[in-house]
């Protein structure tokens, strides 16, 4: 039978939280008032440390943001944002765990509570093809609307998101997690515990404190992705 491996993203493949780097970006450049959204930015970023962040109220304010620009003008600054940003915390280790679920034949993906339109251009970076993240609405241009499409991928979110891109994988009869062999998932932080529970194999990858703690206590393994980088 075949495995699938899950994997987060933020503090998890890269060292940064893309969602927080972007805003920063969009600040850096001029796109957006640089104090009013910094702050805001940060109070939100602290709040997701903290475990006491509302994903819906986040991604209003970060669907909303990226719907004041035309499509074609985000995608230049994407570009910008990746070369910057995001090429250079692309480490060695991140690419050798995927490759070596992707040596194995496990089916892959990244399951992020970040949307769509920041995280897609990451994953394909990284050799990912699946991704499950916030969904944008898109008008008929696919310019993004500012609102979100289904629940958040955050939290219990993400197990909704993954059972409903299995259901539409052509992996049959692997429709549910139990019907793989083994099953993976790498996450940094204790707001995945939902899903980390569900899956046979968990790993505590980068933990913030809050998961390693629980991790000990679970006797899941501990993975330091970057600490020899």
């Amino acid at each position: 039978m075949r495995n699938i491996a899950l994997f987060d993203l933020d503090h998890t493949l890269i060292p940064i939280d893309s969602d927080f780097e972007w805003g920063q970006f969009l600040c850096r450049t001029g796109a957006v008032d640089a104090d009013a959204f910094a702050r805001r930015n940060a109070d939100f970023f602290a709040q997701y440390q903290a475990g006491t962040l509302d994903p819906v109220e986040y991604l209003e304010f970060a669907l909303g943001t990226l719907a004041q620009f035309p499509r074609t003008t985000l995608d230049e600054l994407h570009a910008q944002f990746m070369q910057e940003v995001i090429q250079p915390v692309l480490l060695p280790a991140a690419y050798d765990l995927i490759k070596k679920h992707q040596d194995q034949d496990d089916l892959i993906a990244i399951i992020t509570a970040t949307n769509r339109f920041v995280t897609a251009p990451i994953a394909k970076a990284l050799g990912v093809q699946h991704l499950m993240a916030a969904e944008p609405e898109l008008d008929a241009a696919g310019n993004i609307t500012g609102k979100l499409l289904g629940v958040p991928s955050s939290g219990a979110g993400k197990i909704v998101h993954l059972q409903d891109w299995l259901a539409k994988q052509e992996v049959t009869p692997l429709r549910q997690l139990s019907d793989f062999n083994h099953s993976y998932f790498y996450s940094d932080s204790q707001n995945d515990i939902p899903l980390l529970e569900r899956v046979s194999h968990p790993v505590a990858t980068n933990p913030n404190e809050k998961l390693r703690a629980y991790a000990q206590t679970k006797g899941w393994p501990q993975l330091h992705l970057f600490d020899k980088q």
